[in-house]
């Protein structure tokens, strides 16, 4: 086994020589170094349906604000002030739950496209805890609970009004 040494410079030369005849060297049309001082740089072509788009500058502080918003949200419903139990507190309750849910859903997908692993995490963490607490409220007044609520507060009975009272008799 005998083989004569390589001259690899010679062939890195070579190499070299057939890079530039493609094309795709330094100094090759359509290359930036080939572009005219003052020049705008070539298109670049749009991604391939289906391709993972890029990340945006600013994503990070738009997903941190919608997770931080339903998180701060979500850590509210529990401390909920009024009465929640029938009528119209009852489905501002409901409402504040429904925008916990959508805040973290709205967090979810941001750091999904942003790439935010726990950004990601708690936004899905918030999206299923404010489902609970809605679910919670719901689910008893549409008879799936043993237990079965009214979504609307009973009315007041009306006050009857006094019958006529006779003035009370005076003395001898």
């Amino acid at each position: 086994m005998t083989e004569q040494p390589r001259d690899w410079d010679k062939e890195l030369a070579a190499i070299d020589r057939e890079i530039e005849k493609q094309g795709a060297g330094p100094g090759a049309p359509g290359t930036p170094a080939a572009l005219p001082p003052g020049a705008p740089p070539p298109p670049v072509p749009p991604p391939a349906p289906g391709a993972a788009a890029p990340v945006v500058r600013g994503a990070a502080a738009v997903t941190w604000f919608w997770v931080v918003l339903a998180v701060l949200l979500a850590a509210a419903l529990p401390l909920w002030p009024y009465d929640k139990a029938c009528g119209l507190q009852l489905f501002f309750y409901l409402g504040a739950a429904a925008l916990a849910l959508l805040a973290g859903a709205a967090g979810a997908v941001n750091s999904w496209r942003a790439r935010r692993g726990l950004a990601h995490v708690l936004s899905l963490a918030v999206v299923v805890w404010a489902g609970v607490m809605g679910a919670r409220e719901v689910l008893p007044r549409t008879g799936y609970a043993a237990e079965s609520r009214a979504w609307l507060c009973p009315s007041a009975p009306e006050p009857v009004p006094p019958a006529e009272t006779q003035p009370a008799p005076t003395g001898p």
